[in-house]
């Protein structure tokens, strides 16, 4: 092999083909006729001289060459005729040994081969060579295996000055500057989040786990340098003593040089045309010249994958990603492998599953018409509004293949509804109290798929220290239109306020769209009908004492809302406006007709993330009626949690000689508040002032103020209120303060 090796070298290195190697030579080092060292590796490297024989020590050979030639047999080829035979097959060779194996007999000294009397005699002393081994119990039986017992190995337990100890350290970052600079963040924060070490609070039991988790964060860095660019870091970590070796405190360091930070220099779409052509180009925000960022990358494929179903690519797939970094230069070249798929228009609906409606009721809830461009924004807003029904304990909506041509180069595609209905009753209840009503506890039971499709049964009990009442009420969610509400109601309820007591019997049917806290529209509306027959006590001004009379009213009613609010329960910036106008008659020995009016405003202002600034007013008024032709329960009231706090409930306004309210023709309100935020709890500070007045109008005159302060805790369905508030210029029989428990902001 040496000589074959040297002979390679030689035929590729013509430069030193005349150099002639000796049998005693080594693979690196060779020496000439004149005994002079030549290097066969050295190429062009220059060699010093040796030095002159006369320079060298004199030693005498152990051996001359001569008697070592002498000692090597001779090795004569041609006489030797086993040379020349053919070697014997495996098969022939494998049959020889087995046969040898078998017709031998053990030397003395050796072990006696399986089933030899050597180990079946009595004898209990067996010589292994020359040396008798005199032991019973190696010849003694094995006890049985169910006697067979082992005994747990105990470890001593720790000294008690043994059991808690710990080393301290601490963990320093060297060499991130220039990263953090060129960034633009401190890189340190996204370590320290996810650092082993960090996670340790500065102990361990020993050295080695310091060590350990030094080397898992040397990971965690060079993760988080290649995802913003460095790619080639050199990550070195150590443990160091303290200041001279003095402190016990251990340091773990890693000492990061992040080295060249790579760029796109291409960036390559490997896609088929689209409509238009720019669909891709104008949503990958990737251009080349950028730092070879993660997130930016991660970021700008996902928008592509947004934007092509959006733009009527359903079927669109993006690709893995290819980067090629060339280490020399820091340059990365960057490919995107797009399949887009046919492009669609939206065909029929199907369904199947476990039913709650049918695929009729199904294109009600939908916002596109067959034939238009496919969206996935659609598809998406058609899965909400499924979910928004709580029907279902899973649906699910996805786009499949027709293959049927729908024109300029697209096809229809149509969209499969997987339903999994869910349990359609629902109990729930309430319990609220605010000074002046009282405590007041609510039940619920609905069913709300009881005629199909959406068709939902709901009854309810109201008991309370100032009000009770039942009823029954029929809903159709989405009848006929999306989003839009049909309702029947029938209620008897009781109510035992200050200002009048009432026993009344209520009759209503309206039609609206309003905003839920999953569906927040911009504009709602609502008209309907509505018959009472009321008994409700009032203050006779003739007699000046109170009596009972009985109200029989009939009207219809209309409301139209615009909201530009982030949050129906718990706005922080925008503004709504809310107008009702009620036209009613009070049909009693006669026909005395009349009308009711309100408008709401409110607006908030988000001054930071945590403070809000809130304000509302309001007005009322009623015309075409006087004061007590009215019945009691339909005139307007102010003070309370809804109204002016610091006040009882309905207690602001025009007085009876006995002290409780009469109520009035007209009103105004207005409410400012200043909001605080911190985490899932809050604080409000909040200025009220109101009036109601006998007058039509508004007067803005003798207005009552009450201020307070307000605990909010947030919760995923809204915020829960707790307002304390006091009346300024308090008045005899005013309390000093009211308290007031709800869910929702005040307004």
């Amino acid at each position: 092999m040496i000589a074959l090796s040297l002979a390679l070298f030689l035929a590729t290195n013509p430069a030193h083909a005349q150099d002639s190697v000796p049998s005693n030579s080594t693979p690196n080092h060779t020496a000439d006729a004149a005994g002079e060292e030549v290097d066969l590796e050295a190429g062009d490297v220059p060699v010093p001289a040796p030095p002159a024989d006369a320079d060298l020590p004199q030693v005498d050979p152990i051996i001359s060459n001569e008697e070592f030639n002498a000692s090597i047999p001779d090795l004569d080829v041609a006489d030797d005729s086993e040379l020349d035979r053919p070697l014997e097959s495996i098969e022939a060779f494998e049959r020889r040994i087995a046969a040898e194996q078998a017709d031998a007999e053990p030397e003395a000294g050796q072990a006696a081969p399986l089933g030899s009397a050597a180990l079946s005699d009595e004898d209990r002393v067996e010589e292994i060579g020359d040396a008798p081994v005199r032991d019973a119990e190696l010849v003694a039986p094995l006890p049985p295996i169910e006697q067979f017992e082992v005994t747990p190995v105990e470890l001593a337990e720790p000294a008690d000055d043994e059991q808690d100890v710990t080393i301290a350290y601490e963990v320093r970052i060297e060499g991130l500057e220039a990263a953090n600079e060129e960034t633009g963040v401190d890189l340190r924060d996204e370590f320290k989040s996810l650092s082993a070490l960090r996670k340790g609070d500065g102990k361990a039991a020993n050295v080695a786990m310091i060590s350990a988790r030094l080397s898992e964060d040397r990971e965690l860095m060079q993760a988080i340098l290649a995802s913003e660019g460095w790619h080639s870091p050199v990550v070195r970590t150590r443990i160091d003593r303290g200041e001279d070796g003095k402190d016990q405190k251990l340091i773990a360091v890693l000492s990061v040089q992040p080295g060249k930070r790579y760029v796109f220099s291409e960036i390559n779409i490997d896609a088929e045309p689209t409509v238009p052509p720019s669909l891709i180009a104008d949503n990958f925000a990737l251009k080349a010249g950028q730092p070879i960022i993660a997130s930016r990358v991660l970021g700008a494929e996902a928008k592509v994958a947004v934007a092509l179903p959006e733009n009527g690519y359903p079927f669109a797939q993006v690709g893995n990603r290819d980067i090629l970094l060339d280490r020399e230069t820091g340059d990365g070249v960057y490919t995107l492998p797009v399949d887009i798929g046919p492009r669609g228009r939206f065909d029929g609906i199907t369904t199947d599953g476990d039913l709650a409606f049918d695929a009729d009721h199904i294109r009600v809830l939908s916002r596109f018409k067959r034939g238009d461009l496919y969206d996935s924004r659609m598809v998406d807003d058609l899965r909400k509004a499924l979910v928004a029904t709580s029907l279902f304990s899973t649906v699910s909506v996805e786009p499949r293949k027709t293959g049927e041509p729908a024109g300029d180069g697209t096809e229809y595609v149509e969209l499969h509804v997987n339903q999994q209905a869910g349990p359609p009753r629902t109990i729930a209840g309430s319990v609220g109290y605010a000074a002046g009503e009282g405590i007041t506890a609510e039940a619920t039971w609905t069913h709300r798929n009881m005629f199909p499709p959406e068709g939902a049964l709901i009854a309810h009990v109201l008991a309370g220290t100032r009000q009770q009442g039942a009823g029954v009420t029929f809903r159709r969610s989405n009848a006929g239109k999306r989003d839009r509400t049909f309702q029947v109601v029938a209620e008897a309820f009781h109510n035992d306020y200050d200002a009048y007591s009432a026993y009344t019997g209520r009759l209503a049917a309206n039609i609206a769209r309003d905003s839920t806290p999953i569906w927040q529209k911009k504009l709602t509306y609502a008209y309907g009908v509505e018959l009472l027959a009321t008994g409700e006590t009032d203050f006779n001004a003739a007699t000046g004492t109170r009596s009972r009379r009985t109200y029989y009213i009939a009207g219809v009613s209309g409301q139209a809302g615009f909201d530009q609010t982030d949050s129906l329960l718990d706005p922080t910036e925008g503004y709504r406006l809310t107008a009702l106008v009620q036209p009613e008659a009070t049909v009693n020995k006669g026909f005395d007709p009349y009308v009711r009016a309100r408008l709401d405003a409110s607006a908030y202002y988000p001054v930071t993330d945590q403070f809000v600034v809130a304000g509302r007013v309001r007005l009322g008024t009623i015309q075409g009626a006087g004061l007590f032709d009215i019945a009691p329960s339909r005139r307007f009231y102010a003070g309370g949690g809804g109204s002016v706090r610091g006040f009882a409930y309905q207690k602001l306004g025009e007085l009876a000689p006995d002290g409780d309210p009469i109520g009035g023709r007209s009103l105004n309100e207005a409410s400012a508040e200043v909001r605080y935020r911190f985490g899932n709890y809050g604080v409000v500070a909040f200025i009220d002032a109101g009036q109601a007045y006998r007058e039509t109008t508004p007067q803005f005159s003798d207005l009552r103020y009450g201020v307070g302060i307000g605990g909010r805790f947030y919760t995923n369905f809204g915020p829960v209120r707790l307002d304390v508030a006091t009346p300024l210029s308090r008045r005899p029989g005013e309390a000093r303060f009211n308290i007031y428990v709800s869910i929702g902001q005040a307004f």
